[in-house]
């Protein structure tokens, strides 16, 4: 008999909802800050680092609920967090004209540790290792 699959909220997923959380929390907050005094200086930075905080905000949520619908959100979330840090990453590393203030995936999130490149990689190995088998 098939084994279902396992809580993503269980275990070390505690700890992965808790940095997501806190990425959710500071990529949000930094870019409400940087829209509602700076836009102008660097609108594409301030948007993309906004977009980082709603992903980092759908994961959070998919990773801490339960059910299929939750870990498709959370699969879906973390897939685009990983496609979002690898391409603004290749882009400020290779095209920084276009970037002239950091977003939080700059450099492959070079600004915070390189945890955001990090993340979505473990992110992908916890539901893996936690889905039906």
């Amino acid at each position: 008999m098939p084994e279902a699959a396992r809580a993503t909220s269980s275990g070390p997923g505690r700890v992965l909802i808790a940095v997501y959380g806190v990425f959710a929390l500071s990529a949000t907050a930094r870019a409400g800050v940087q829209i509602a005094t700076r836009f102008g200086e660097a609108p594409v930075p301030y948007l993309l680092s906004a977009l980082a905080g709603v992903v980092y905000i759908l994961a959070t949520i998919g990773l801490a609920g339960r059910g299929p619908v939750a870990r498709g959100l959370a699969w879906a979330a973390v897939v685009f967090e990983l496609v979002g840090v690898l391409t603004v990453g290749t882009f400020t590393v290779f095209d920084s004209g276009d970037f002239p203030d950091d977003t939080v995936w700059s450099v492959y999130g070079r600004g915070y540790g390189f945890v955001p490149l990090v993340l979505p990689l473990i992110g992908l190995w916890w539901l893996r290792h936690t889905r039906a088998r």
